[in-house]
């Protein structure tokens, strides 16, 4: 697309760091784009690509103009492939693991809590870190053949947070964590396109034109209904049903609420303003 900003965490970063990897942000118009940018190592993060992309949610919060945040890996082979091993060498007790996972619970959290949809695309393997990533998005596309999975009962021996736990039993149940977790398997997009968990599976080819179906049909409907809503589901996570009256209060009371109530008696499609 054109017209977008591009920018990342440390500009200005030698090409060591960037053969290290990034996570780039470009902004095109009411659409930004987060790239997980190291295809050799496909895109398994380092902390200073989750520095990178704590950085970019912090700017999307910061642009009043965008609408919805679109998340891809660079090269077409993998959308996170987890993160880098290399970095665990380092680790000589539980505590290490326990920063560590605080550390990217703090990521994930503000992914998940970001004040725009989120639309994961995923090419190739969705992986442990990278599978978390996902699951903190609203929407999910693949391509055919894509994989997901966090064999880490037959490779690393480590584990995951209650938080990434809960999110990945949130999108698919908790049959389907077992069989990720304790039996490490690795199921395909087409796998898990009956559960819901993907809102689409398409040819490699098709997902740009995907991509581009799910932020139009977001820039046509009502962005108060979608934060307001956003916001429902996340505090009814908490299990008991919420008091909403201040979301209630907001989106009944909105201009855009109003111009929806005279557009339909005219069959008109209303004109959203976000107010």
């Amino acid at each position: 697309m054109t017209g977008a900003r591009d920018g990342h965490a440390g500009h200005g970063a030698t090409d060591e760091r960037a053969a290290a990897g990034r996570v780039r942000l470009a902004i095109d118009q009411d659409v930004a784009h987060i790239t997980f940018d190291r295809p050799a190592a496909r895109n398994a993060m380092t902390w200073a690509m989750y520095a990178d992309l704590a950085d970019a949610i912090a700017r999307i919060g910061d642009t009043p103009s965008v609408r919805i945040a679109v998340l891809r890996g660079a090269g077409g082979k993998a959308f996170v492939a987890g993160t880098d091993i290399a970095q665990f060498h380092a680790f000589r007790t539980g505590e290490d693991g326990v920063a560590y996972e605080r550390k990217i619970d703090s990521c994930i959290t503000a992914l998940d809590r970001i004040g725009v949809p989120t639309l994961a695309v995923v090419e190739g393997y969705a992986v442990g870190g990278g599978l978390a990533i996902a699951n903190a998005c609203d929407f999910r596309i693949a391509a055919a053949g894509a994989r997901f999975g966090v064999p880490i009962a037959r490779t690393l021996g480590n584990c995951l947070s209650a938080a990434n736990v809960a999110r990945l039993e949130r999108g698919l149940g908790v049959a389907w964590v077992k069989r990720m977790l304790l039996l490490a398997e690795m199921p395909t997009a087409e796998d898990l396109a009956p559960t819901g968990y993907l809102c689409a599976v398409t040819a490699p080819g098709e997902l740009d034109g995907a991509v581009s179906r799910i932020c139009r049909r977001i820039r046509d409907h009502a962005p108060i209904t979608i934060d307001v809503t956003r916001e429902t589901v996340r505090r009814l996570e908490g299990g008991a049903a919420p008091d909403i009256s201040d979301l209630i209060s907001r989106c009944y009371g909105s201009a855009d609420f109003h111009r929806g109530v005279a557009a339909f008696g005219t069959g008109t499609p209303p004109r959203w303003e976000g107010r």
